[in-house]
Formats: C-alpha cells, structure tokens, sequence
C-alpha cells in the first residue's frame, strides 16, 4: 500500500498521490557552460530523465535556467543556496520547480518573498535537507545528524512555509548513512502528507554508489514510501538515469520497459554469456515494452528455467536456440543469436 501523499504539479508532471514515481537527476556541468549543460541536459532526457536540476549559484547561472527550459520538454528544478533573489530570478526564467531551505534565505521576508512568487507561478518548492545541513540548535538538541534531527530540520523549513500558506511542497532528507536515511524519512512520512523525493546523498562513485542507493530507496519504495527519487553518483549523471529506473524495474514499479534475466553461469556454459548477457541489456535500453526476456548460457536448461520470460535466448556449443514462454523457436548460429532475439522482440 502507497502511502497518501498530497499530489503536487512539476512543469507538465506530478509528483505525489496517484502519479507514477519519477527518476531525477542534476547536472554536472559547470552552470555558466549553457551549451555543455543543454547538451548534457539532453542526454539525460533521452535516457528516460523525468525532472532535471540545476545548480543557480549566481545571477549569470540563471541563464542557464533559461536555456534548459527553451531546450528542454521535461521540467527543470533551480538549485539554490542562501540567495533567496535566485530562487526568484529563477521563477522568471520558467523554472519548474525551486529547491532551497526556507531557513536558510535569510529573513522572514524573504522567506514569504519566494513563498508568494512560487504560489503566483504554481512553482512548488522542495525542501532539501541532509545530514550536513541540520541546523546547530537542532544539532545539539539531538546530539547530533540523527535521523530524528533530520526529520526534525525537514519539519522546521515545512513550518515556515506554511507560515505564509504555501503548502506545494516535497521533501527530501538524505544521509550518507543508509540506515538513517531510511529512518529519517520514516519518520518525515509519519509526520507529514507532502510528497517525498527519495536520495542516499554522498553515495560514491558507480558501484557503491548504486548498492546504497538501491537498498534505501528500495526498501522504503517496498514499504510504500516516496514518490520520486534519484541516484546520486560521483559519475556520468546518464548512469543515476539508468540505476533509478532500474531500482524501480526491480521491484515492479516500471511497467512501460523490458526486464532481463539471465543464469549467473557454471560449468556447463559454452558460451561467452557475460558478453552477450551485457550487449543484450543495452540494446533493451531503447525498447518500449513491458516484456521479459532471458538470456541463458545452457540449452538444455535454459528455456525450462526461464519458461516465465516472454522471449529468450540460451546458448549452445557453437549454436545456440530463441524460445518463447519456455518452447523452443528454432536453433540459430552463435553469431547472429542477439539479432535473432531482436527480430522476435520487435514481433512482440
């Protein structure tokens, strides 16, 4: 059961209530290269990136801003800082979505300054709060980045802007640490209906970077908890792309892509599978369809143990065979299996 959650407007999506959960990313160029973050920008939409964020640390990076929107059809979020005229610099520029800490722009007026300006452009505002962002006073209050400290934060920057009747809110509360993270935003869902942007911030580079995030954000998507997530890796952000859709593949919240199976090999194999395993999962990437298919490195209990695929392939001594729910197609030679596979997948 997902937990209910207050539906907010981003750009032409939704976040939160009965919308589907989206995949985030940020931009890693630096903010004044307008063609380096269009273009990269661009990658990440092909990729299947549904919001995309971008660091506004000064006025000149809004143009940036305004580049994005005028290259891009899905929403973009405006990073900011301390700087509370960004934020509003920012809305003027078309942004769709203002990430910032009301508690830390300054004065109340300025607070209510960002808070009018989003509600008159329906721009809704995330909340982005982490271990290293917890306020002093909360800090010693709780000895320290806890997950309660972080859910309180998060509860402090929601106040003040309800303060001036804004509610169009998401909330993030990522750490490092998995464990709290997971609690933290246990503990926010408990508390609040906003809707809930899922992150392990600081991950790590590919490999370690995926691991956490896969066990955070998956455990908590399991139990019914977040609306839109993003894998932050020290990496290409197409990568945070493919890992986000991939956690979401994996527990049965994407419906519209192809999920691959495929054996772990043995002794038995006579195959090169981790090549072909691979070379498959790629081209599936630009496949449009909510099939499974296999990929196993032994014909003789290949399609038996993949009967449940819609389609796969094992493979042979020097040949190897397509099957279909478990029965056999025909045998094909080793070296044209994957266009075979594609030529079955494309009938589908």
């Amino acid at each position: 059961m997902r937990r209910e959650s207050k539906k907010v407007k981003v750009g032409n999506i939704y976040i939160g209530g009965d919308s589907k959960i989206t995949v985030q990313s940020m931009l890693n160029i630096p903010a004044h290269d307008i063609e380096g973050n269009v273009q990269q920008a661009l990658r990440l939409q092909q990729a299947g990136c549904e919001i995309i964020r971008v660091a506004v640390p000064d006025e000149e990076a809004v143009k940036t801003v305004a580049a994005l929107k005028n290259a891009l059809t899905v929403p973009v979020v405006a990073d900011i800082h301390f700087n509370h005229k960004l934020a509003l610099m920012s809305i003027d520029a078309g942004v769709d979505k203002v990430r910032i800490n009301p508690g830390n722009i300054g004065a109340d007026e300025n607070v209510k300054a960002v808070a009018d300006k989003c509600r008159l452009h329906n721009v809704p505002i995330r909340i982005g709060v982490n271990s290293g962002s917890v306020e002093k006073e909360i800090l010693a209050r709780f000895g320290g980045p806890t997950p309660e400290a972080m859910a309180e934060s998060a509860m402090y920057h929601v106040r003040l802007l309800e303060k001036y009747d804004f509610d169009d809110i998401v909330i993030s509360i990522k750490s490092s640490n998995v464990v709290n993270m997971i609690e933290a935003y246990e503990r926010v869902a408990s508390m609040c209906s906003y809707p809930l942007h899922l992150g392990v911030t600081e991950s790590g580079t590919e490999r370690m970077g995926i691991i956490k995030s896969s066990v955070g954000i998956g455990s908590l998507l399991i139990r019914g908890i977040g609306d839109t997530i993003r894998v932050s890796l020290t990496d290409d952000p197409v990568k945070e792309v493919y890992a986000g859709k991939d956690i979401l593949k994996a527990i049965g919240f994407d419906n519209e892509s192809p999920k691959l199976v495929s054996c772990p090999t043995c002794g038995r194999t006579k195959i090169d599978l981790i090549s072909l395993a691979k070379e498959v999962e790629d081209r599936l990437r630009d496949v449009k369809k909510s099939i499974t298919v296999a990929v196993m490195g032994c014909v003789v209990n290949g399609p038996g143990e993949a009967r449940e695929a819609d389609i796969g392939i094992a493979g042979g001594d020097g040949c190897a065979v397509v099957f279909k729910k478990g029965e056999v197609l025909r045998k094909v030679q080793e070296e044209n299996i994957v266009e075979e596979l594609f030529k079955e997948i494309e009938l589908l």
